[in-house]
C-alpha cells in the first residue's frame, strides 16, 4: 500500500476503470471471489464499471461475466469498444491511409509476423496472421531481458496462435494487401526486439501511431502493440463517459502496466496495483496491494470510504 497522500479530495466517483490482466485477474489469470464481491459493492453504490483491456472482445466477455459487468467494455487497449449482450460496436480505431500496410511491412522486414485484429467477432475470427506455424524466435542477443524467456526456438508467438488458432482468419499475404476494418495489432518477441521495434516503427509513421511494448500476461515473451495514433484505453473511456455526463473527476481507473498509463494520469484519481509496473507506480495517485493479495477489495474500500483521498 501506498504512503497516506497529503490531502483529500471529496469528488465522488461515478465510474471506474479496471484493467483485467494483473489488475482483477491474479497470478494465476483467476478471478477471485474477493474481487467478485468487492466489484458487487462498487456496482450497488451505483458506481459505474467498465473494463478496459489489451485483451481481444471475446477473450474479455468470461471476465465481464465473472464480475457481473454488462456495461460497454474497452478491448485492444481502446481500439475497439462494444456493448455486451448484443455485441454492437460503439467505437472503433482506424489508422490513416496507407499507415497499415507500412506498418504491416515494417513489422515483416524486421523479422517477426503480424497479427492484426479485427472487428469479426459475428464472424467467428478475431484476428488475421500470415501463418499458424511462426518461425522460431531468434536466440538471445546481448542485451535481452528475461534471458529464460529468450532461448532459441521459444516463442510466445506459435503459444499464441497454437491457443487460439480457431479465432484466426490465415492471409498470407497480409504483408501485400492487409484486409479492411484492422484496428489494431501486434508484433511478440523478446523485450529487446519488440522495444527496437516500437522505435523503427515510431521513426518510419512519426505521430500515426500508438505503441505499448508490455509483457504479456499469459504467453512468452513481449508484445509490441500497434493501434492508430491517440489510441489509447484513457481515449475509449472519455468517450464513455462524455456519453454519460461524467467528468475526468470523477473518474477512477485502475491498473499495472504502461497501456494503463494515459489513464491512470489522466482519471481523477488513478491507483496502481502493488504488483504494477515501476513507471506506473510512480504516476498513480494511490497504490494498492497486488492482484494476490487483494488490490481490488482496497479500491472498493477507497471508493465507498467517507471521502477520497489523493
Amino acid at each position: 500500500m501506498t504512503e497516506q497522500p497529503a490531502t483529500v479530495a471529496t469528488v465522488p466517483t461515478r465510474l471506474l476503470v479496471l484493467d483485467v490482466d494483473g489488475t482483477v485477474t491474479d497470478s494465476r489469470h483467476q478471478i477471485t471471489a474477493a474481487t467478485c464481491a468487492a466489484v458487487a459493492r462498487i456496482l450497488a453504490a451505483g458506481i459505474r464499471v467498465v473494463l478496459a483491456t489489451g485483451r481481444r472482445y471475446r477473450d474479455t466477455l468470461p471476465v465481464a461475466e465473472r464480475l457481473g459487468i454488462q456495461g460497454p467494455m474497452i478491448t485492444a487497449s481502446g481500439g475497439l469498444v462494444k456493448r455486451p449482450p448484443d455485441h454492437v460496436t460503439l467505437a472503433r480505431a482506424e489508422f490513416g491511409p496507407g499507415v497499415l500496410q507500412g506498418v504491416v511491412e515494417t513489422i515483416v522486414a524486421a523479422g517477426h509476423e503480424p497479427v492484426l485484429y479485427s472487428d469479426s467477432f459475428a464472424a467467428g475470427f478475431d484476428f488475421h496472421c500470415r501463418t499458424l506455424s511462426p518461425a522460431p524466435t531468434p536466440g538471445r542477443r546481448a542485451g535481452d531481458v528475461d534471458p529464460e524467456l529468450s532461448g532459441a526456438g521459444v516463442s510466445g508467438l506459435a503459444e499464441y496462435l497454437e491457443r487460439n488458432a480457431g479465432l484466426a482468419q490465415v492471409v498470407p499475404d497480409l504483408h501485400v494487401a492487409p484486409p479492411p476494418g484492422v484496428f489494431a495489432g501486434f508484433a511478440m518477441g523478446p523485450q529487446r526486439s519488440m522495444l527496437d521495434l516500437e522505435r523503427t516503427l515510431h521513426a518510419a509513421f512519426p505521430g500515426q501511431l500508438s505503441t505499448h511494448t508490455i509483457r504479456s500476461p499469459r504467453y512468452l515473451h513481449w508484445m509490441c502493440e500497434i493501434a492508430p495514433a491517440d489510441v489509447t484505453k484513457w481515449s475509449a473511456v472519455t468517450l464513455l463517459a462524455r456519453e454519460w455526463g461524467i467528468a475526468a473527476a470523477e473518474i477512477c481507473a485502475v491498473g499495472d502496466d504502461v497501456n494503463d498509463l494515459p489513464m491512470i494520469e489522466a482519471a481523477g484519481l488513478g491507483i496502481a496495483m502493488g504488483n504494477a509496473r515501476p513507471a506506473v507506480l510512480a504516476a498513480a495517485d494511490r497504490i494498492v496491494g497486488r492482484h494476490d493479495d487483494g488490490g481490488i477489495v482496497e479500491v472498493a474500500d477507497i471508493l465507498l470510504g467517507a471521502g477520497r483521498t489523493r
